[in-house]
């Protein structure tokens, strides 16, 4: 089988290696195509592209929308015009409404007894705007959890006790969003909203309606179980399906490029090359 991941993240939002390091490293895990998927921002895919240009590996340009409907909603573009003034203006807005949830994040933090300053914060995150994985690498440097994971598991999870609302554009503008630029738009890891299956597969049909193309159904975090619920409520709805590992390289060193969470990940190219029809308007 040829394998593929696409949901990847380099430094240039919340991931530890540069947009270069991220292709290698999938061109090392054997994957024959990959789409580098930075939350809200284009920045890096010039620079992925050419590396998996010489590499020799099929390059999907992607980003990865954040967004609210009913709960958070994250929503993976695919093949979408890395120049779009409307993109450009939209992730814009967004990286300034970045730095006033880290202003609140941060207080958030340090009144749950994690204390840590803004230049600790920035010191991990580089000059990519500032997300949870950020707070989370700096608990782990101060020994306040043993991992990344264990931050966002205990303390970061959407509606967790140092979670921050973000002031985001709706989960249906996210795909109007993909769609002006002239990409496909996919919901990603839906277990993530934490809602249950019949919330997860209203919130799936509701999207659909509002031109949803596919959804992640295959990620680093299901279950046996959970893939094939996700994978059935997408084909129910004539839905794509998609997959990825959410790469983040040391963010989240538990997570492999290609392979996800102890080996339990494995995309078949089939699935890229569905997309890549109706990308094409076959």
């Amino acid at each position: 089988m040829k394998r593929i991941d696409l949901h990847t993240h380099s430094n240039i939002s919340d991931g530890a290696s540069s947009p270069e390091d991220v292709m290698r490293s999938a061109k090392e895990a054997g994957l024959c195509a990959v789409a580098l998927t930075d939350h809200d921002t284009v920045a890096g895919l010039d620079r992925a592209e050419a590396e998996a240009k010489r590499l020799g590996i099929e390059f999907v340009p992607g980003v990865e929308v954040s967004s609210e409907c009913i709960s958070q909603v994250h929503v993976l573009g695919y093949y979408i015009d890395r120049t779009s003034p409307v993109l450009r203006e939209a992730f814009d807005k967004m990286q300034e409404e970045r730095i006033v949830n880290f202003n609140r994040c941060l207080k958030k933090l340090i009144d749950h007894g994690f204390y840590m300053t803004a230049e600790d914060v920035r010191a991990v995150a580089g000059d990519a705007g500032v997300g949870r994985a950020h707070f989370a690498r700096v608990m782990v440097d101060k020994g306040y959890v043993s991992s990344v994971k264990e931050a966002f598991d205990r303390y970061l999870y959407v509606g967790g006790p140092c979670y921050v609302k973000r002031d985001v554009i709706d989960a249906k503008e996210a795909v109007a969003l993909i769609h002006r630029a002239g990409g496909l738009a996919f919901f990603a890891h839906p277990h993530q909203t934490r809602l249950n299956n019949d919330g997860i597969y209203e919130l799936m049909k509701e999207l659909a309606a509002a031109g949803l193309d596919g959804v992640e159904g295959y990620y680093s975090e299901y279950t046996p179980e959970m893939g094939e619920t996700i994978r059935n409520m997408a084909e129910s709805l004539g839905l794509l399906r998609s997959g990825g590992s959410d790469y983040h390289a040391a963010m989240k060193p538990h997570i492999a490029i290609g392979s996800g969470i102890g080996g339990n990940l494995s995309v078949d190219y089939a699935l890229l090359e569905k997309i890549k029809k109706k990308a094409a308007g076959v």
